[in-house]
């Protein structure tokens, strides 16, 4: 299923998201599932923008979802500006919690994919004990390269297809994390995936997410720079930064023109 299909869709930088809200995202997920079908959501910050933009194969992948939404304050500001307005954000670190929660009463699975070290394995444990009814199908955190060698794909696959599980993070980190969702997909048209980033940290306890008060303001990027700043500060400061701001200006423009 394309990107949108059968739900308006509402275009930034390029990327179709979908209007939802918490509630409305979580009945579409559980409701396909309770009728046999599973689906890809890729939630998408301005790094998946800038990259679908500059990268076509990239571009690909993310048009091969059944939903993308806004994982990032920069996007919903745009699509304000822009007068077509994203009625909030979803984050992916919350998208998988809300998940949890709700499989547990629903009595469905989860299998956790990557994450640094064993932070699957660690999140798995934190999410059986806040959620004792939800059923963990298994757990991996091996490595992969970028692209993923079609034996590390295969190897995956013969780990998680027996297992079918209703809902799959897979926690590798933006693009590598949609080779392998579009590598699995076919294989698991029943299941639910969803690509996490650092989510499994967060969940594990070993990275401690932003303060609810910088979340809410668009500022959880600055506490991400304190939490890994080798990494993230060029690609925040300088690649990030400056296109969210042209982004911005371009929903204006947008706006405007109409």
């Amino acid at each position: 299923m394309a990107v949108g299909e059968g739900l308006r869709t509402i275009e930034i930088g390029g990327l179709p998201f979908a209007p939802l809200r918490r509630a409305e995202l979580l009945d579409r997920v559980f409701g396909d599932l309770a009728e046999g079908r599973g689906g890809w959501l890729v939630t998408a910050n301005v790094d998946f923008v800038q990259r679908a933009q500059r990268e076509p194969e990239i571009r690909a992948l993310y048009d091969r979802a059944t939903l993308v939404v806004a994982d990032g304050a920069p996007l919903v500001w745009a699509s304000k500006l822009a007068g077509t307005p994203l009625p909030e954000r979803l984050a992916g670190s919350d998208i998988t919690r809300w998940i949890a929660e709700r499989a547990a009463r629903e009595a469905r699975s989860l299998y956790l994919l990557g994450g640094a070290d064993d932070a699957a394995a660690r999140a798995a444990a934190s999410l059986s004990a806040r959620f004792p009814s939800l059923r963990i199908a298994g757990h991996a955190s091996p490595w992969i390269g970028l692209p993923p060698t079609a034996a590390e794909l295969d190897a995956l696959a013969d780990e998680i297809v027996p297992c079918a599980p209703d809902f799959l993070y897979v926690a590798f980190g933006s693009p590598k994390q949609e080779y392998v969702i579009a590598h699995l997909r076919a294989l698991l048209p029943g299941t639910w995936m969803i690509g996490c980033g650092i989510s499994l940290s967060f969940i594990a306890g070993g990275v401690s997410r932003a303060p609810v008060w910088m979340q809410r303001s668009g500022l959880e990027w600055l506490h991400r720079i304190g939490t890994d700043p080798r990494r993230l500060a060029r690609r925040y400061l300088l690649d990030n930064l400056p296109f969210a701001l042209r982004l911005l200006a371009a929903s204006v423009r947008q706006r405007l023109a109409r």
